[in-house]
């Protein structure tokens, strides 16, 4: 009996494979995800609780969630300065930066439809 299960990823009816994006929209649709993209990157680095200033509806456990999930998907660079008391400070990546430049458009986009949803 032939195999008829396709390897082939699933695509839209005109053949554009999405399936790349799905990592990127998992990571990026969780809470308060594209408003720290958008934060760190508008500084050179930022620590921990400069950004709950920029976030303040933000609990600490949900930002410090996203900054780890960040960190993993290589968004975020994470350093910690031997001081005392300890200083660690948030940046965006090369990755990152691009994230946040693709995600201009679309923000542009929302803020020119926000009155017709």
């Amino acid at each position: 009996m032939a195999d008829t299960t396709s390897s082939a990823p699933a695509c839209d009816v005109e053949g554009t494979c999405y399936c790349p994006l799905t990592g990127v929209i998992d990571t990026l649709s969780r809470k308060y995800a594209m408003q720290l993209v958008s934060i760190i990157g508008a500084h050179d680095s930022l620590r921990f609780a400069e950004i709950e200033e920029h976030l303040p509806t933000a609990s600490t456990s949900t930002i410090s969630k996203r900054l780890d999930e960040f960190e993993e998907a290589g968004i975020v660079s994470r350093t910690q300065y031997n001081e005392i008391p300890p200083r660690v400070e948030y940046a965006l990546t090369d990755d990152g930066d691009e994230v946040r430049t693709r995600l201009e458009p679309l923000l542009e986009w929302a803020t020119e439809n926000s009155g017709n949803a």
